[in-house]
């Protein structure tokens, strides 16, 4: 087994409103980073067998606020693979957002996603079984 280009997976999440650290509810860019180690620790267990090692990240551009009451879809697409490395594309966008103006429990879903943070990231499995055959 072991990982190849294209394999992507996804995971969403509620942001909640213990995580908001900043006025107007803002989240810190830490938290989607967070996200993005679970969904590679995903991609490692699906192409490799193993939970492997987000070993770091090469770029990280936040593009937009996060809010406490988001929700929040993280994906990771295999965009290269080595030995024992895999380069992963990372990119999280919300996909619903809290609306306390209309109420303090009121959300909705966006009618388009919007990205708010984009990354590349280097994930490193251990040689074994499935890396000695590459």
């Amino acid at each position: 087994m072991s990982a190849t280009v294209g394999l992507t997976v996804t995971h969403r999440r509620y942001v909640p409103h213990a995580h908001a650290h900043y006025g107007g509810s803002l989240v810190d860019g830490a938290y989607t980073l967070g996200l993005f180690g679970d969904v590679a620790t995903e991609v490692s267990i699906v192409g490799d067998g193993d939970e492997g090692l987000l070993a770091g990240y090469t770029e990280v551009r936040f593009l937009g606020p996060v809010q406490a009451g988001d929700v929040l879809e993280a994906s990771c697409e295999v965009v290269r693979v080595g030995t024992r490395s895999r380069t992963l594309r990372c990119w999280a966008d919300v996909v619903a957002r809290a609306q306390p103006d209309r109420g303090p429990s009121a959300a909705a879903v966006l009618a388009e996603p919007l990205r708010v943070v984009e990354a590349t990231a280097t994930l490193v499995v251990p040689l074994g079984p499935a890396t000695e055959r590459e």
